[in-house]
């Protein structure tokens, strides 16, 4: 009987080997297959001439019709896109152009349509046309309040992206009619793709990015400057003696007062001969621009403070003097054999003004407001002391105005951004999945995310979301769609191997000592504890650091830890009225009441992260929010 046992075991335990060996072999199988389309060894493999190939798109895009405009409920899915905000005319808008994506046979396609989403209505628009640019991803696009947006270079590639093609050329979208015109120009920046674009006043500046040319890359580290006045690209020369930033790619640029802010990036650098190995960077720089191009200068900025953990993937935006950034991933050598990454979901700001990295953390998830009649009386009254003031100094208008900050006013509409939300969304207390190469973009105060790609493995997953964050208040996370079926499904499957894996490793004999074992855990402690180290140093040193933000205007009113911006200016609107008189001699009523609003609410943003780091405090001693008392009534408001 015995016998029979062991036969009945030892068949099963070669069942399931055999099943191993099935399973390990596909995976090879797989591995081969991929990397034998990265070398062009595939027998299939696409020999195509690209440039007939966008050629024959362009020709069959002329048979459009000028503008074919579709109400549609979002973008398809695809990465690499670019996405900018645009708020001209009153209208809140994102655009986004471009991108690519992978079908099930691992082919990629590229598009070249626009997508406009309409804050305001919430609403989804596509519009195609004749004179659209070629299909493309990894472009850049930068928006400037003149009306325009700016779009240059990208690449495109072949199915199986055995051959790619990278674009020179410079488009301009007119963002009242949504139609695009060619840029011709003679001197422009060379063709590349993973560059970066942000304005100073009538300058678009363009840096980096890389061109693959098949048997090698070059990252570029030039600067261009498209003046929207004439139309013209200029490259600016630097001194030879002048330190300048590395070449790089997939970098972040800025907009501040004195030109723009450059940090981090991606490269490859020399690793012996005819070898490679890619590099993060993390240095920061100003680019101080000049009215005439011959003076611009690069300066670098030393590290202070708390600083990001090394990553790439992930492109700051502006907001309101700091840069906002989410996301990521680093690579990290694990052994000598393999390479694993971790990925962040982390959301950083960084204020270009003093220099300092600080982390933004999610409120708790916003809640129904309840005190919307007493908020309405409040600004009442503030509207009764902003008239008596101005009847004071016999500035009023004209004509006698009934206008409250809840009606018609200039400052009305960001007021009512706290009651006017979009009602039927999820809205999550976590921020999203970690992810890497997410397209971002600033409108108002929100924050807009969409898509990204995560890895497990030798897996990509293309992660089809879209999400919204309130820069302001930072209670939650808004999500319009997530789609992560594709994740979960591999998570479930790679669970299930990896306990039919163990299963078979305890069936086998125990040839393994106890010092393999020690040696096993040694090796992953050898990989973690750099980077925990580091994240605990860098904690210490952020308390350290943030503890003390200067005060530029201390003579001016300060926000009170969990005052929102509509509350600080129902405070203080009076003596931001008295303020804005004794600045604009020439302006009368409403204008000055606009004009204190835009002085309240600069304050309000000028103290943030200092008022932050208060309510962080207040909250882990379970403070979650402050009740002001009102000496004069005897009462709590």
């Amino acid at each position: 009987m015995a016998k029979k046992d062991n036969k009945k075991n030892k068949d099963s335990k070669k069942a399931r080997l055999m099943e191993k060996n099935a399973k390990a072999q596909k995976k090879a199988e797989a591995k081969n297959k991929k990397l034998s389309k990265k070398q062009g060894d595939d027998d299939l493999e696409d020999n195509v001439n690209l440039e007939e190939v966008i050629s024959a798109l362009a020709k069959e895009q002329e048979n459009l019709e000028k503008v074919i405009v579709e109400t549609v409920g979002r973008p398809s899915r695809r990465r690499d896109t670019a996405m900018v905000g645009c708020n001209n005319a009153g209208k809140k808008e994102l655009y986004m152009f471009g991108g690519e994506v992978t079908d099930k046979d691992g082919l990629v396609h590229f598009y070249n349509d626009l997508h406009v989403y309409n804050a305001d209505n919430d609403t989804w628009k596509k519009y195609l046309s004749k004179t659209s640019p070629s299909p493309r991803s990894s472009h850049a696009m930068v928006y400037h309040p003149s009306g325009i947006i700016l779009l240059h270079g990208g690449e495109f590639s072949s199915p199986k992206q055995t051959t790619f093609h990278h674009f020179s050329d410079t488009w301009m979208l007119d963002t009242a009619t949504k139609e695009w015109s060619r840029v011709d120009v003679r001197q422009a920046p060379p063709s590349r793709s993973g560059h970066r674009m942000t304005y100073w006043k009538n300058y678009i500046i363009l840096h980096g990015g890389f061109n693959d040319l098949g048997t090698s890359t070059t990252y570029l580290n030039d600067v261009w400057l498209f003046d929207i006045t004439t139309y013209k690209w200029q490259q600016v020369e630097f001194p030879t003696n002048h330190d300048v930033p590395e070449a790089r790619s997939g970098h972040s640029l800025i907009a501040n007062e004195e030109g723009a802010i450059l940090y981090g990036g991606y490269c490859k650098v020399k690793a012996g001969r005819g070898l490679q190995k890619g590099k993060t960077l993390v240095d920061t720089w100003t680019l101080k621009m000049k009215s005439d191009p011959k003076g611009v200068r690069w300066e670098r900025r030393r590290k202070q403070g708390f600083q990001p953990s090394p990553r790439v993937g992930c492109s700051m935006q502006y907001h309101k003097g700091r840069g906002i950034l989410f996301g990521g991933v680093y690579d990290y050598e694990e052994t000598e054999e393999s390479l694993d990454s971790e990925f962040y979901n982390t959301l950083l700001s960084y204020n270009s003004d003093t220099n300092r990295w600080y982390n933004l953390s999610l409120r708790s998830p916003r809640k129904v407001k309840q005190a919307a009649v007493k908020e309405k009386s409040r600004d009442e009254d503030l509207e009764d002391i902003l008239n008596e003031i101005l009847a004071k100094a016999n500035l009023n208008d004209n004509e006698p105005s009934s206008e409250t900050p809840e009606s018609a006013s200039a400052e009305t509409s960001k007021l009512k951004e706290d009651e006017n939300e979009a009602g039927d969304y999820v809205y999550s207390s976590q921020l999203p999945h970690p992810r890497f190469n997410a397209t971002t973009a600033v409108l108002g105060d929100q924050l807009y995310i969409f898509g990204g790609l995560f890895e497990k493995g030798e897996h990509e997953f293309n992660l089809y979301s879209f999400y919204s964050i309130d820069l302001a208040k930072l209670d939650g996370v808004k999500v319009f769609f997530e789609d992560l079926s594709e994740l979960e499904t591999f998570r479930e499957e790679d669970e299930d191997d990896e306990d039919e894996d163990e299963y078979d490793d305890d069936d086998e004999e125990d040839g393994e000592s106890e010092d393999d074992e020690m040696d096993t855990a040694n090796n992953g402690l050898e990989v973690e504890s750099p980077r925990i180290n580091q994240n605990s140093s860098d904690d210490v040193e952020m308390e350290d650091e943030e503890a003390e933000i200067p005060d530029p205007t201390p003579w001016l009113p300060i926000p009170k830890p969990f005052e929102s911006l509509r509350s600080f200016y129902v405070r203080t609107g009076a003596e931001f009225l008295k303020w804005a008189i004794s600045q604009n001699i020439d302006a009368r009523g409403k204008q000055l009441k606009t004009k204190s609003f835009e002085l309240s609410e600069e304050r309000w943003w000028e103290r943030r992260e200092a008022i932050r780091i208060e309510e962080d405090n207040l909250e882990e001693a379970g403070v979650t929010s402050v009740v002001e008392r009102d000496g004069a009534k005897g009462k709590r408001r």
